[in-house]
C-alpha cells in the first residue's frame, strides 16, 4: 500500500521514539510498567468471557478493551512526565501510549476463542486525518470463505521508520459469505507525519 503523508482537513513492529537531547527514561519505564501490564490483562479478560457469553458480546467487550488500553496509556504518561522533564518526558509518553494501545489492541483479538486467521480477507486505503484531527483508514473485509463470519480486526499505525504510534481494534459484524464491507479504524490521538496503517492480526469467528 502506498504511504501518504497526514494532513489534517479541519502494536508486531518495534515502538521506538529518539531524541538527542532526550535523558535517560528508563527508571520512567519501570514506574508506569504496572499500569501497562493492567490494561493489557485487563483487555484480555474482557475478551476471554466465560462460554456462556454470546460472540457478539464478547466481541463488544474486546474492543471496548481497547478504549480502557488507551485511557490507562494517558495516566501512565502522565505519570512519567511528572517523574521526567522536557524531551525524556514527552519521548517516554508517546512510548507508553503507543505500547498500551498495541497491547489492548492485540488481547482484543487474541481474546477471540475458536476464531480463524483472517488478515487474507482485510485490505487497507490510504491513512488520513479526521475533522477531529485523529488519523483514520478504512478497512474492506472480504469474507472468502462459505458461511456468514464476524470479524475482530488489529490495526496498527506506523511511521516511515516502522515504529508503531498507535493501534485500535475494530469489530465488523456479519458479513455475508462471498460479500464485502467497509470499516473505520481510528486512532487514539492526533498522529501527525507520514504515516501508513498495518493489519497486525485479524480473526474471523
Amino acid at each position: 500500500m502506498d504511504r501518504q503523508p497526514l494532513t489534517r482537513t479541519g502494536s508486531s513492529p518495534r515502538i521506538t521514539a529518539r531524541h538527542p537531547d532526550a535523558p535517560p527514561v528508563r527508571r520512567q519505564r519501570r514506574a508506569v510498567a504496572g499500569v501497562l501490564a493492567a490494561a493489557a490483562v485487563g483487555a484480555a479478560a474482557l475478551a476471554g468471557c466465560s462460554s456462556g457469553t454470546s460472540a457478539g458480546s464478547v466481541a463488544s467487550s474486546a474492543a471496548a478493551a481497547v478504549e480502557k488500553g488507551a485511557s490507562a496509556a494517558a495516566s501512565a504518561a502522565s505519570a512519567l512526565a511528572s517523574a521526567a522533564g522536557g524531551a525524556g518526558a514527552v519521548i517516554a509518553s508517546a512510548e507508553a501510549r503507543a505500547s498500551a494501545a498495541v497491547s489492548a489492541a492485540s488481547s482484543a483479538v487474541s481474546g477471540i476463542k475458536g476464531g480463524l486467521d483472517a488478515k487474507g480477507d482485510v485490505a487497507v486505503g490510504a491513512v488520513s486525518a479526521g475533522s477531529d484531527g485523529k488519523a483514520q483508514v478504512e478497512l474492506t473485509v472480504t469474507n472468502h470463505g462459505q458461511q456468514s463470519y464476524r470479524y475482530v480486526i488489529q490495526v496498527d499505525f506506523t511511521d516511515d521508520s516502522g515504529a508503531v504510534q498507535d493501534a485500535t481494534a475494530v469489530t465488523v459484524q456479519d458479513v455475508a459469505a462471498g460479500r464485502s464491507a467497509q470499516a473505520i479504524a481510528r486512532s487514539h490521538r492526533d498522529l501527525s507525519g507520514g504515516l501508513k496503517a498495518v493489519v497486525a492480526n485479524a480473526v474471523r469467528y
